[in-house]
């Protein structure tokens, strides 16, 4: 008989709640935005709500996991996760809408960071690859969501009304499933101790804020994302300059996610032997130049090697950078340094496009992605200076 672990239960959860999260935008809430009358500025305003929420609400979650513990937060998030989607079929403005967005929001918000905590926790040696299994669980339900939703929108192309209530009680039916398998995770023995430990709330982020090699760990995966937001936002469009079809430039963002979902186990295991700084230090690097040649080359077949080796720098630093950052910290304040991560990951996904708008405005769509090539180099000199060259010994905690 199949032993159901606490970890598959999590991995479970989290291919369930990021599908939740993912079919309430993807492709759906453009057209739902677009529908209530908004302009193409009330779309992008829409669109950018839960990311705010993001930035605003994971270092607070990560505080309070720490101090009330993996399993609360968790099951928090999972209330929203199966709350939220069933706001939006009583929605009849812009208005409504932005603030079902920004309650959603906290779901995903918390969700990731504690997770990635609770996952830090139970392993030590298999950390990044443990690691590596639950972000791969999280870009399965990421990868069907779109898939699911635009058919379920395209079926029902007849009634626009009848196809956003569908695929927002399909949501809601995910965030349901969601809440029971969180509910099934067992209450780890460790969080009691590190309720008592804690006598401020704030102490587990000041202890992080004064970790340097946290903070410029952090920035990485910021920039990373920085550069892949400029990637998903920009690449459509200098293809469709070049004359390259929508099933193309889809082919290139498919082919992208399938390679993150297939090798961060597997970079997150590497890290875990062969050490978790030099892998982020080239996967940085590879990955600058690799975003860079998007403004060079043209071919549909170079652009989705490109692609696809785009997508394996994103594996192979966000797979250590995450498991690093939990070496780094100890258990007691893991949450609130992964909330830290979130916090700011979010701040580089979403300034990422904005910075780029306006280089390509200004100099055309080619040269955003010598923008984030640039930012790339630049974080991946402060990494190796601000912690490599100044590393000391770290010992898993």
């Amino acid at each position: 008989m199949l032993k159901i672990t606490p970890f598959f239960l999590l991995c479970i959860s989290g291919l369930f709640a990021i599908f939740s999260s993912t079919i309430s935008k993807s492709p759906v809430l453009p057209l739902f935005t677009e529908h209530l009358g908004a302009t193409p500025t009330g779309v992008g305003s829409i669109a950018g709500v839960s990311a705010f929420t993001g930035i605003i609400a994971s270092i607070p979650a990560g505080i309070f996991s720490d101090r009330l513990g993996r399993k609360r937060m968790m099951v928090f998030s999972a209330i929203i996760f199966s709350t939220a989607p069933f706001l939006y079929l009583f929605v009849t403005n812009l208005w409504q809408l932005a603030f079902v967005r920004f309650y959603h929001g906290f779901a995903t918000a918390i969700f990731i960071p504690v997770g990635m905590a609770l996952v830090a926790d139970i392993f030590q040696e298999e950390r990044g690859e443990k690691i590596g299994w639950f972000s791969t669980s999280t870009l399965g339900g990421r990868f069907m969501a779109p898939i699911i939703g635009g058919s379920i929108l395209g079926f029902l192309s007849s009634n626009p009304n009848v196809s956003f209530k569908v695929v927002y009680l399909v949501c809601g039916i995910a965030g349901i499933i969601t809440l029971i398998f969180i509910l099934r995770l067992p209450n780890p023995s460790e969080q009691v101790n590190i309720k008592k430990a804690n006598t401020e709330i704030l102490n587990p982020l000041k202890a992080v804020l004064s970790d340097k090699n946290i903070l410029l760990t952090c920035v990485v995966e910021a920039s990373i994302l920085f550069a892949y937001g400029i990637f998903e936002t920009f690449l459509p469009l200098h293809s469709k300059s070049i004359g390259l079809t929508a099933y193309e430039i889809g082919i290139f963002l498919s082919a992208q996610i399938i390679t993150i979902a297939l090798t961060k186990p597997l970079m997150g295991k590497f890290s875990d032997r062969h050490g978790r700084k030099p892998q982020i230090l080239v996967g940085t690097i590879i990955g600058s130049l690799c975003i860079g040649s998007f403004f060079i080359f043209k071919s549909f077949i170079t652009l989705l090697l490109l692609s696809v080796l785009f997508g394996l720098c994103l594996s192979i630093v966000t797979s250590a950078t995450s498991a690093f950052i939990a070496d780094l910290s100890k258990q007691s304040t893991r949450g609130s340094a992964m909330g830290t991560l979130g916090s700011i990951m979010d701040i580089g996904h979403t300034t990422g496009p904005i910075l780029a708008g306006i280089v390509a405005t200004q100099y055309g769509i080619g040269y955003s992605f010598l923008c984030a090539s640039l930012m790339l180099i630049a974080i991946a000199s402060l990494f190796f200076i601000g912690v490599m060259m100044r590393s000391k010994t770290i010992t898993i905690q």
